[in-house]
């Protein structure tokens, strides 16, 4: 069964089992692109149903869309939210057009549902349009960005809950690993020793920060042009629709959405989307440095760092025997290069909207939905299938400090910076340890205060120490 549907460019068949029109198949033809379509984005399709939603029930109120095509619009778009009708959102995620096939395919998708709730067969548009009556007070320029702009903030709801889930998984190996010590490096050189589980729980707090950050974004993506129609002159929205519209998706969301004040402005301003992915490049970089140092200091096992064990998940060579690799914070490390690299793609779209409208939209959608998705991906994986089933190893992280010419440094107070440099250097040239020289040969100091000084609740928790005489260190 088909029926006939017509556009501005002609006349098309449409198979009748299917909701969107003539505009959507259109787009299907144009943009065989990604092969990764709208179906696979719910919250973009479920933030089209809340716009589409609210506009229904704005246009309701005031008076220009009668009650019985409102109510059926409205009860097809609750449809939608409820997972209804997602597999009719065919078309491919990167489209020109500025999002007007997105615009067109939840247009028609809704008006052919609607028309069935009134008992209709799809297709009759002299009875809901998808432009007249769905489409009502809006353009595709307030629509889509208003519906990515909520698809946003609700995709990074779930990503800030797998932030925190990563977070929290740090702190808890963190608290594990309290009472080993171990030695701190800089510029990957010996520095002074410190706590495995201050290591740990600073790359907990460390990626805790991106939470509050998220968040920030998220109140930058409340500000919406709903109503502004074509530039932002609010051209055939009737007055009062702008500010009714708004609250009503408020109140359908549950999100803190307002309304720009300058909606000319906010009509062409992608500054918003710059700052998210500017976001999720920060935490991208935060999160492949983590990666970057777990595989150092897991590294060997006998010839590397080899202070903690990463869990084996595969063989790690075709022709090496027994080699076993870090494929976990590797493959977080891709996805990290992935995100960081997309975001000079959303730079140049946010940067080519000439004028009154940025046509770039779907581009940047693109991007940043993918990037969420694959930094939420990657929380999750790096959580359960490396953090959790970290263990250390004690006696090397304690050999590494007693081995260290760094360990120097906590003799300053009491020999001064010079010696101490005398001290480190001769016992480098000789290849003995601080305590040879210092204690054995040149006694400069006792081993009592050797003791006192180089105990592991100092070395832990560090004292002023000079000489017998301490007081409490307090960085």
């Amino acid at each position: 069964m088909k029926r006939k549907e017509h556009d501005s460019l002609g006349e098309r068949e449409i198979a009748d089992k299917n909701y969107f029109g003539i505009q959507t198949v259109r787009a299907i033809e144009n943009f065989q692109i990604t092969s990764l379509t709208l179906d696979r984005y719910p919250h973009m399709i479920n933030g089209l149903a809340l716009t589409k939603k609210a506009a229904a029930l704005a246009n309701r109120d005031l008076g220009v869309l009668e009650e019985d095509k409102a109510e059926a619009i409205i009860k097809a778009c609750e449809e939608i939210l409820e997972g209804e009708l997602h597999d009719q959102f065919p078309i491919d995620m990167i489209q020109g057009g500025a999002g007007t096939s997105v615009n067109m395919n939840a247009n028609e998708v809704i008006a052919n549902r609607a028309l069935e709730i009134l008992g209709y067969p799809k297709g009759r548009y002299d009875i809901i349009h998808p432009n007249n009556h769905v489409n009502c007070s809006q353009s595709t320029n307030d629509v889509y960005p208003t519906a990515f702009r909520v698809a946003l903030i609700n995709n990074s709801e779930e990503l800030i809950i797998d932030i925190h889930n990563l977070a929290e998984a740090l702190k808890v190996k963190g608290d594990e690993f309290e009472g080993i010590l171990k030695m701190g490096r800089t510029q990957l050189q010996d520095a002074v020793p410190m706590s495995l589980g201050d290591e740990f729980r600073g790359f907990a707090n460390n990626l805790r920060e991106e939470v509050s950050r998220t968040q920030n974004v998220q109140v930058l993506m409340s500000e919406i042009n709903l109503g502004a129609t074509a530039i932002g002159t609010t051209v055939n929205a009737p007055s009062g629709y702008p500010v009714l519209a708004t609250n009503h998706l408020a109140e359908l969301t549950g999100l803190p959405l307002t309304l720009a004040p300058d909606l000319i402005e906010a009509t062409s301003d992608t500054g918003a989307y710059v700052q998210m992915s500017s976001m999720l490049k920060r935490f991208a970089i935060k999160l492949s440095k983590i990666c970057n140092d777990l595989r150092l200091l897991s590294s060997g096992p006998r010839a590397g760092l080899n202070e903690i064990n990463l869990p084996p998940r595969q063989p790690g060579s075709s022709i090496m025997p027994g080699k076993v690799n870090p494929v976990i914070p590797e493959v977080v490390n891709q996805i990290a290069y992935q995100v960081i690299g997309t975001d000079v793609t959303i730079t140049l779209a946010a940067e080519a909207g000439q004028l009154q409208l940025n046509v770039m939209e779907p581009v940047i959608a693109f991007n940043l939905f993918n990037n969420m998705l694959l930094l939420s991906r990657a929380c999750r994986t790096l959580q359960s299938l490396c953090i959790e089933g970290i263990t250390a190893n004690e006696e090397v992280c304690n050999r590494h400090v007693m081995n260290s010419i760094g360990i120097v440094t906590a003799l300053n107070p009491s020999l001064g910076y010079e010696k101490c440099s005398e001290i480190a250097k001769e016992a480098l040239k000789r290849n003995v340890s601080v305590h040879q020289i210092a204690v054995v040969e040149q006694n400069l100091i006792t081993e009592e205060e050797w003791a006192e000084i180089f105990s592991k609740e100092n070395m832990l928790h560090p004292k002023f120490i000079v000489q017998g005489k301490e007081t409490i260190h307090k960085p």
